[in-house]
């Protein structure tokens, strides 16, 4: 299979379950971020940028976009382990960088666990650097 076997679309509803599962299966979910809320939040602000990879009828992938007219932020860039390795999320990330791009967005931003270096390996081939900077965050609505 390739990344071309891949039909990427918008989120719908009914994928709900079937994407929860698929962040559990890539090791996504984290006990303070439920991801229930997480997909409801999104689906208020630019539910466009909520893409869904289905393959052979499946749901093999998903990324959550946004735009803030400054930067864009990626979330939730899964693919199946099942799935991995086909392209599957070079697609979705084209797929996202064509609509910013229409949007007129200049730059893409994302984070990753410091871990996680298989990943940073992967969006280092498709052209993302490290930037010099610290992240911070504050959480404002506990969803525990």
């Amino acid at each position: 299979m390739s990344s071309q076997d891949i039909a990427i679309r918008p989120y719908h509803p009914s994928d709900e379950a079937a994407i929860i599962q698929l962040w559990r299966d890539c090791g996504l979910t984290r006990p303070w971020n439920d991801p229930q809320k997480d997909i409801a939040r999104k689906l208020t602000v630019q539910s466009d940028l909520f893409l869904v990879g289905e393959a052979d009828g499946a749901i093999v992938g998903t990324l959550m976009g946004g735009y803030d007219g400054h930067r864009a932020w990626i979330n939730y860039l899964a693919v199946s382990p099942a799935h991995q390795r086909r392209g599957h999320a070079t697609a979705l990330m084209r797929a996202v960088e064509r609509k910013l791009l229409e949007m007129g967005c200049p730059k893409i931003n994302l984070l990753i666990r410091s871990g996680n270096i298989a990943v940073k390996d992967f969006y280092e081939t498709l052209g993302f650097q490290q930037d010099e900077v610290i992240s911070l965050g504050k959480r404002l609505i506990p969803d525990l």
